[in-house]
């Protein structure tokens, strides 16, 4: 079996509006996530960028909305294979402000086909990336 072993560092924008979390769709050249699942706007930081330069480079692709502020969250670990990669996410969340605008997906053929802000009512876990769906966690309110 011809099984590769990769580890990634994402960051991904928790962004919250009027009872909306902003969410990306997954296309098919995602490259650790199920297509088709909801996901938050982020995704893998390149060398020797910084995880908030990343934050802001990935939302301006995913979203088209620019990052105004960033504050870290948490960080999560996830182990998930796809295409015969077996890979070792660490996820960093940062809560985010971003200037006003409508979400408008900005590359081609990239991670993501659509942008959207989602009441977080309508939300459940089998729409959502295992990162997304930890990110609507965090947002629960301590009981």
């Amino acid at each position: 079996m011809d099984t590769r072993v990769r580890t990634r560092v994402s960051a991904y924008a928790v962004a919250v509006e009027d009872g909306r979390l902003l969410l990306a769709r997954l296309s098919d050249a995602s490259p650790v996530f199920t297509p088709g699942l909801w996901h938050l706007p982020g995704g893998g930081i390149d060398p020797c960028e910084q995880p908030v330069e990343a934050l802001a480079r990935e939302l301006r692709e995913e979203t088209g909305l620019e990052l105004v502020a960033a504050r870290l969250l948490d960080a999560r670990t996830y182990a998930v294979q796809r295409h015969g990669v077996d890979w070792n996410l660490t996820g960093l969340f940062y809560a985010v402000d971003l200037k006003a605008g409508a979400p408008v997906v900005g590359e081609t053929d990239g991670s993501t086909d659509a942008a959207v802000w989602t009441p977080l009512a309508d939300l459940h876990d089998s729409m959502l990336s295992p990162a997304a769906a930890d990110a609507l966690r965090l947002l629960a309110p301590s009981p």
